[in-house]
C-alpha cells in the first residue's frame, strides 16, 4: 500500500476534510440526554484471562469524546448520545453508577464479578471522567474481581490505572485501535494516532500490572470485503505480538446515525460486513496467542453485519459460542447457500465496484 505525502493532511484535505464533513453531519442531531442516567447497561458473559465471567457493562453518559467533537471517526455515532455542554458533574456520574447497580440488583442473581465501563470517548480522559470520580468508582467496585475501562491511548497512564489496582482489581484497558495499519486508521477511519501510540499505551498498562484489550473495526469504509478480512487478520497478528495485549475484540461495523458511514450507506456506497467474513477471521486466527472474540451488534439487520437474512441468527449463535469456547469447530454446524454468494463477493469485489452485493 502506497504512503501518503505530507500535504495530504493540509487544511481541507485528509483528516481535516473528514472532520469538516463529520462536524456537518453531527450538527444534524438535536437530541438531548439526562446527565444522571447512563446511556446503556446490560449483563452478559465475557471471556477473560480468569475464565468466563458474568459481566456488568455500563456505558456512562459523559460530555463526549474530544476527538469526536473535532469531527471524529467516520463510523462512530456515540457522541450523538452525549450530554450537551461537554462536561458531566461528579455527582451525576456517580448517580449513573448507582442506576446501573440498581439494574444489576433487579435483573441478576448476585453481583457480576467483572465490570466494564465505557463512555462515548475515553474513561481515562479526565475531562470526561474527573480524577475524583475515577477514584470513587474504583472504590465502589473494590469488592469485584475485574474491571475493564475504555480509553484512547493518549490517556493511558500507570498512575490512573493504579486507582483500580490499589483496590486489588484485576484491570484491563480497552483501546479502540481499530486497525494495526496506520494508513487505514488515518484515511478510512479518521483516527489520529499511530500503532506506535498503542504500543506505548500497552507499556503503560504493563507497568501498572494491567492488561489490554484491543478493539478492532471489521470493515472500515472504503475497503472491499477481502481487504477488510486481510487487514483484520494482519491486525490481530500484530496485536498478539505486543506485550500486555491478551485479547482482541473484533467489532464488525454497524451503520450508526450521524456518521460518514451512514452517509455512504444511504448513497449506496457502503455495506456492513458479511457475518461469513467474521467467521473466516475467527477461523484464521484461532491459533493466535491472543484471544479473539466478536459480538456483531445489530446482526441480521441492513444496518448491521449480515448475510442473507435466513442464516444470520444461526451464524451469530455460533460466533457467540466461539467467544466462550474458542473452538472453531462450532462453525461446522452452520451452513447456508448464501455462503457461495459471499465467496463471490470476497473474490470479485473491488474498490471501484463496492458494495458488489447488499
Amino acid at each position: 500500500m502506497s504512503q501518503p505525502s505530507p500535504d495530504v493532511y493540509e487544511e481541507g484535505r485528509g483528516m481535516d476534510a473528514h472532520n469538516q464533513v463529520m462536524r456537518e453531519i453531527r450538527a444534524r442531531n438535536d437530541a438531548s440526554y439526562e446527565p444522571d442516567e447512563p446511556t446503556r447497561v446490560w449483563i452478559d458473559e465475557d471471556n477473560t484471562p480468569a475464565g468466563v465471567l458474568d459481566s456488568l457493562t455500563i456505558v456512562l453518559n459523559t460530555g463526549g469524546c474530544r476527538w469526536a467533537r473535532a469531527g471524529g471517526c467516520t463510523m462512530c455515532g456515540y457522541v450523538a448520545e452525549s450530554v450537551d455542554g461537554g462536561t458531566v458533574a461528579h455527582e451525576d456520574l456517580l448517580a449513573q453508577i448507582d442506576a446501573a447497580l440498581d439494574q444489576e440488583r433487579e435483573t441478576h442473581d448476585g453481583t457480576c464479578r467483572q465490570i466494564k465501563i465505557y463512555t462515548s470517548g475515553s474513561f481515562l480522559d479526565e475531562r470526561e471522567v474527573p480524577a475524583e470520580t475515577r477514584a470513587a468508582i474504583a472504590d465502589r467496585f473494590g469488592d469485584r474481581d475485574r474491571i475493564v475501562v475504555e480509553s484512547l491511548p493518549d490517556f493511558v497512564d500507570r498512575e490512573k490505572i493504579a486507582d483500580f489496582r490499589d483496590q486489588d482489581l484485576e484491570t484491563d484497558v480497552a483501546i479502540g485501535l481499530e486497525t494495526a495499519t496506520d494508513r487505514v486508521r488515518h484515511d478510512c477511519i479518521n483516527k489520529y494516532f499511530d500503532f506506535a501510540d498503542f504500543e506505548a499505551a500497552c507499556e503503560e498498562a504493563v507497568a501498572a500490572d494491567a492488561g489490554v484489550k484491543a478493539y478492532l473495526l471489521m470493515k472500515p469504509p472504503f475497503l472491499s470485503e477481502r481487504e477488510a478480512i486481510e487487514d483484520m487478520i494482519s491486525s490481530i497478528e500484530r496485536c498478539g505480538a505486543v506485550e500486555g495485549c491478551h485479547t482482541v475484540s473484533m467489532n464488525p461495523t454497524n451503520v450508526q446515525r450521524y456518521t460518514m458511514v451512514e452517509q455512504l450507506y444511504f448513497d449506496g456506497g457502503y455495506r456492513p460486513p458479511w457475518l461469513w467474513s467474521v467467521v473466516e477471521v475467527l477461523r484464521e486466527t484461532a491459533d493466535q496467542a491472543v484471544t479473539v472474540v466478536s459480538d456483531p451488534v445489530g446482526h441480521g439487520s441492513d444496518r448491521g453485519p449480515h448475510n442473507c437474512g435466513e442464516c444470520d441468527d444461526h451464524v451469530q449463535t455460533a460466533i457467540k459460542d466461539f467467544n466462550l469456547r474458542q473452538d472453531e469447530s462450532v462453525f461446522a454446524q452452520v451452513d447456508c447457500a448464501c455462503e457461495r454468494t459471499w465467496e463471490e463477493v470476497r473474490d470479485r469485489e473491488r474498490s471501484y465496484s463496492l458494495p458488489l452485493a447488499q
